[in-house]
């Protein structure tokens, strides 16, 4: 047998329904194989690891007050989870976490509390909540940006200060950390464009560039990067579906390659994967734009090494595997593709 890599997912299940699961990926033919689960959570949607592989963070993605997050210790064999503690978000609908690389701040950003918290990660990875920060504001869209809408953050390559995308207010929010009182110190924002609404982050390998997928005007951001004193200066806005499209669409994820090759982006409503090339200044040059292998690709993830990507399709209860050719960074389905209910985030360790 070949090497097999280990993830796990999060959804969309009921409390009663095992929502968390822990799987086997085996990297020769993306071929994916469920190991266990996990009950008792109401809509796990979001899962976190750390470096280690040793604990695992999960929500609870509700709308009532509040949501909470739950940490799990990960044996080491067969990955079986078994409950540290848990503790609430003092807000709605938590639907993200974020953990620092010294890992010792988790940060949860509830979308409908329009708050972010902050937890100290003890020893045994137990959660302590020492900050609770909320949002004002809001944007020119009426259905989804009446209020602040946080709904991820990423630490910058420094690990000093946490970004908050916030969907709506149509702002990136900056945050110094003090990490010796677990608290987020508001240091300035960046305005996006109004409507854009934007959702998840990621940066590019070498620091200097940070990806921004706005999930209501289907673009990706590309911003140039200041650690010094966190600034963000745009540099790029670049389209994630096609021309002719007239249809209702809504992106959702990004992901960047460990070379800093390639960009993904998810789009939910034209069901696809867009690929893009990182050019030597950061900027974005468009592949492709290929079927998600399902419908409602929420979220999606790039295994350890680069070769295989996996994509949770919410709405057609799978998840799929396609091939990622290291010489284009083209996406080729492997043919395998996994029924699960409302997968929507996976993380490997």
């Amino acid at each position: 047998m070949g090497q097999e890599l280990r993830l796990y997912t999060g959804s969309y299940a009921k409390r009663e329904q095992e929502g968390v699961a822990a799987w086997g990926l085996r990297a020769e033919d993306g071929r994916l194989e469920r190991r266990s689960g996990l009950a008792g959570i109401h809509h796990p949607s979001f899962v976190r690891c750390n470096a280690a592989g040793t604990r695992l963070y999960v929500v609870s993605e509700t709308g009532a007050e509040p949501g909470s997050v739950h940490a799990y210790a990960i044996e080491a064999g067969s990955g079986a989870l078994t409950p540290i503690n848990d503790a609430s978000t003092l807000g709605g609908s938590p639907c993200h976490l974020a953990l620092d690389a010294g890992e010792r701040l988790l940060v949860a950003t509830n979308y409908t509390g329009g708050t972010v918290s902050a937890y100290a990660i003890g020893a045994d990875g137990a959660l302590t909540l020492t900050d609770n920060v909320a949002h004002e504001g809001r944007g020119p869209r009426d259905d989804r940006q009446e209020g602040p809408h946080p709904h991820s953050t990423i630490f910058d390559p420094a690990n000093r200060y946490a970004l908050v995308a916030d969907l709506g207010t149509d702002e990136i929010v900056h945050y110094r950390i003090d990490y010796e009182a677990g608290k987020l110190i508001r240091h300035g924002a960046t305005k996006t464009a109004p409507g854009a609404g934007p959702r998840h982050m990621a940066f590019h390998p070498a620091g200097d560039v940070l990806y921004v997928v706005n999930e209501l005007d289907n673009t990706v951001c590309a911003y140039r990067y200041a650690g010094e004193d966190a600034v963000l200066a745009p540099m790029q806005t670049v389209p994630t579906l096609p021309a002719a499209f007239e249809g209702a669409s809504t992106c959702a994820d990004l992901r960047v390659t460990e070379d800093g090759r390639y960009l993904y982006a998810s789009n939910r409503g034209h069901d696809s994967i867009a690929v893009f090339r990182i050019g030597g200044d950061g900027r974005l040059e468009p592949i492709e734009i290929v079927p998600c292998g399902g419908r409602t690709p929420r979220n999606f993830a790039i295994a350890p090494g680069g070769g295989l990507m996996l994509v949770a399709n919410q709405d057609s209860d799978n998840i799929a595997a396609f091939r990622i050719d290291a010489g284009t960074g083209r996406l080729l389905p492997t043919g395998e593709s996994i029924a699960t209910t409302k997968p929507v985030c996976i993380a490997f360790l």
